[in-house]
Formats: structure tokens, C-alpha cells, sequence
């Protein structure tokens, strides 16, 4: 069962309650240059992202805000280190959320000069931990980035707005290595009813990445921890938005979208396959957005390739240099192998138009 959470508004979006877990991302670009930020937060939008997080390095980024914010197609919220004035600017340019360390932004005083816009504002704050920039007192007291140090760093500063009665608060507590985040997100998710921001940071490249965010994003989830998710991945963010939609396809938390299936192939397999089910890949994530689920399945022989295949909205299962082609449990056509993608592109294509 999902944990119960006190949900928070971003722009046009619900994050926590009883909301879908909804996904983030957050542009690589130089927020200075609004042409192209705004071009990566479209693309990031057309892939499914849902709410993007831009860098706000100084004042210049922290100006070009605006110009963002009025042409974006989704929220954006305001990533800020070690400055609260760039907190405080990126409020008057209308962002729709603030995220804050905890470990960099400094004393009391500056923080609840923040909450206080925010609050005028009723713009959510993510009190966004980072076992990375953990406060030196808390290095000094746990001896070293631990689980109990980033729940106590972000206890303090949630107590923080509490007491200044704030609670548009969102929570993160990321860090590189996976049992530590774990440990981390079960502890806070027993300490307070805020909504959870779930992520493996710094996970690295999309082979490791992938990975270690499948299984930190994932356990948590499977275990009702979790009302939003970023999947970190070295280079282009467009890169994260599908594997955050499989690992909440996989747990049956999203059905929207084009879900393929493929055997891993064995020694029965008498078609090129592999070959076969990355053309696919590649082809239907050319595809516009679905807001229904669309099951493809690509089999290479006759022990489970049929039957998964009949599963599938559409799906191919290989033979001896041929399969079979089906839609919707039946089959429409046995035909050669070098005709497999094409025949199985326009049964797709065509019903994907059919939706639009």
C-alpha cells in the first residue's frame, strides 16, 4: 500500500495524496540561454517528463527565469545552492518550486526569508538533503554521510518551516550508494507526512545508472515509498524519462505509453532477433505520447513466442527465417523475415493514429 502523504501543488501539477507518482527531470543546458533550455525542457515534456528542475547558478540565470516560465509546458522548479538571494529572485520571477540543500544555503535567518516569499507566493519548497553536502557538524557527530545524519539534516530544517508555519514542503534524501538512500527514505518516510522526492544521485553513466536507479527508485516504490521520481543519468536528461517510465510501468504504477517485450533468445531462435526488437525500440520511441498503455510483444520462437505474443495489443513471434504477425491475440499474417518490422510498424502506426 502507497504511503499517505500531504500533497503539494507545482504549477498544474499534484505531487503526493492520492495523485500518480509523477515524473522529473533537469536540463544540462545553461539556464542563461532561455532558447535553448526551453528547447530541452519541450523535448523532455514530449518524452513524458512532467516537472522540470533548472540550475540557477547566479543572478543572470535567476533573471532568465521568467522568460522560461511563461513558454514552458511544464513547471519548472528552481535548483539553489549556497545564495537564498537567487531563492528569493527566482520566487519573483513566478517559478513553481524551490528546491533548497540543506547543507549550503546557510543560517536560520536566510532560510526563513525565503519561506516567507514562498509562503506569499504558495510556492512548495523541497528540502532536498544530499548525503554529498551533508552540514560538518552532522560529518563530525555520525562520522561520515549516514542515513540517521541526512534525516536529522532534513528534520531540522523541516522543523524549520514548521515553525514558521509553512508546510508546502517536499523531501529528498539522495545519495550515490543505494543501501544508504534506502535506509535513508525508510527512516523519513516514518518521521513525517511530506511527500517524497525519490532518487539515486550522481548514479552515473546509463549502463550503471540505469541500474542503481531501477533498484533504489524501485525498491522504494514497491514498498509505497515515493510521490515523485528522478532517474540520474550522466548526459542528456532525455535519456532518464523512459527509464522512469519502465521502472513505474514495471511496477504497475503507469499504464500509459508503448510497453515492448522480448525474449532473451536461446538456441530455438532462427530469426536475428536482437536486431529485430532494437529496431522496434528504436522505431516506436518515434511514437507521439499515448495516454493509453500499448503492449508490443517481439518473440523469437514457438515455446513462449505465440502466447506472449497473443498477450500484446500487436506482436511478432520468429520461426525459421519467418513469424508470424498478431493483433490482438490473432493472427494476421505469417510472412518472411526481412517483412516482420514493417508489417509490424504499420499495424502500430496505424493504430496509434487512430488515438490522436
Amino acid at each position: 500500500m502507497r504511503r499517505q502523504t500531504r500533497p503539494v501543488q507545482i504549477g498544474t501539477v499534484t505531487v503526493g495524496g492520492d495523485a500518480p507518482i509523477v515524473i522529473q527531470s533537469m536540463t544540462n543546458t545553461d539556464t542563461r540561454d532561455v532558447e535553448r533550455t526551453l528547447a530541452q525542457i519541450k523535448a523532455l515534456q514530449q518524452a513524458g517528463c512532467e516537472i522540470v528542475r533548472v540550475a540557477v547558478p547566479d543572478e543572470e540565470a535567476a533573471q532568465a527565469l521568467g522568460g522560461i516560465i511563461r513558454q514552458s509546458p511544464v513547471p519548472i522548479i528552481a535548483d539553489i545552492h549556497f545564495d537564498y538571494r537567487l531563492a528569493l529572485a527566482s520566487l519573483e520571477q513566478g517559478v513553481h518550486g524551490l528546491r533548497l540543500n540543506p547543507g549550503n544555503i546557510g543560517a536560520r535567518w536566510k532560510v526563513e526569508e525565503v519561506v516567507r516569499a514562498a509562503r506569499e507566493r504558495q510556492v512548495p519548497i523541497r528540502i532536498g538533503v544530499n548525503a554529498g553536502s551533508l552540514e560538518k557538524e552532522l560529518l563530525v557527530k555520525y562520522g561520515g554521510p549516514t542515513a540517521r545524519g541526512m534525516v536529522e539534516s532534513a528534520l531540522g530544517h523541516i522543523h524549520l518551516l514548521e515553525e514558521v508555519g509553512y508546510e508546502e514542503i517536499k523531501v529528498s534524501l539522495k545519495a550515490s550508494d543505494v543501501p544508504l538512500m534506502l535506509e535513508a527514505y525508510r527512516l523519513i518516510a516514518q518521521a513525517v507526512p511530506y511527500p517524497l522526492h525519490v532518487g539515486v544521485t550522481e548514479a552515473g553513466t546509463v549502463r550503471s545508472g540505469v541500474v542503481k536507479s531501477a533498484v533504489g527508485i524501485g525498491t522504494l516504490l514497491a514498498e509505497g515509498i515515493g510521490d515523485t521520481i528522478r532517474v540520474s543519468l550522466t548526459g542528456d536528461p532525455l535519456l532518464e524519462i523512459p527509464v522512469a517510465l519502465d521502472i513505474l510501468r514495471a511496477l504497475g504504477l503507469r499504464q500509459q505509453g508503448v510497453e515492448l517485450i522480448s525474449c532473451p533468445t536461446c538456441g530455438r531462435t532462427q530469426v536475428d532477433l536482437a536486431t529485430l526488437a532494437e529496431r522496434v525500440e528504436e522505431r516506436i520511441s518515434e511514437l507521439p505520447p499515448l495516454d493509453k498503455p500499448l503492449k508490443i510483444a517481439v518473440m523469437g520462437c514457438v515455446v513462449n513466442g505465440p502466447g506472449e505474443a497473443r498477450e500484446a495489443d500487436f506482436g511478432i513471434a520468429g520461426g525459421k527465417g519467418k513469424g508470424l504477425l498478431f493483433r490482438k491475440g490473432e493472427i494476421i499474417a505469417s510472412l518472411p523475415e526481412e517483412q516482420l518490422l514493417p508489417a509490424l510498424m504499420l499495424e502500430i502506426e496505424e493504430y496509434v493514429k487512430g488515438k490522436e
